[in-house]
């Protein structure tokens, strides 16, 4: 059976691709996970293939490796502590606009998504 690494998978969406030893990029969707399996980018699988509608998909999926996060790279809880207050100031200004019938402009949009990425990454070790 061939063997690779997740290069994408969006959990809310359901699927995402894997990246062969051999080079070959492979579609893979939930139906074929195990059963409480958690995917993420870097996810060594073992899988078998067969040809889809759209080129190769995976099937008989079975995870070999998980990658571990790195604890180390998470911010102390005092620092969080600040930044998570200045995201609940943020938030209650789009609020407020959003209440008034206005979505916030185009450049405080991408500031409130990254830092909510960025804070959910922090969380998410």
């Amino acid at each position: 059976m061939p063997t690779g690494k997740v290069r994408f998978y969006d959990e809310d969406k359901g699927f995402g691709f894997i990246q062969g030893d051999d080079g070959e990029q492979v579609f893979l969707h939930a139906s074929v996970l195990p059963a409480d399996a958690e995917i993420t980018t870097g996810t060594r699988l073992e899988y078998g293939v067969a040809d889809g509608r759209k080129g190769p998909q995976a099937l008989s999926v079975r995870v070999i490796e998980t990658p571990r996060l790195a604890k180390r790279n998470r911010r102390a809880a005092d620092e969080m502590d600040i930044i998570l207050e200045d995201m609940v100031k943020m938030l209650d200004a789009a609020g407020e606009r959003l209440k008034q019938g206005q979505y916030p402009d185009r450049a405080s949009a991408r500031k409130i998504a990254t830092m909510l990425r960025h804070v959910a990454d922090d969380f998410d070790v």
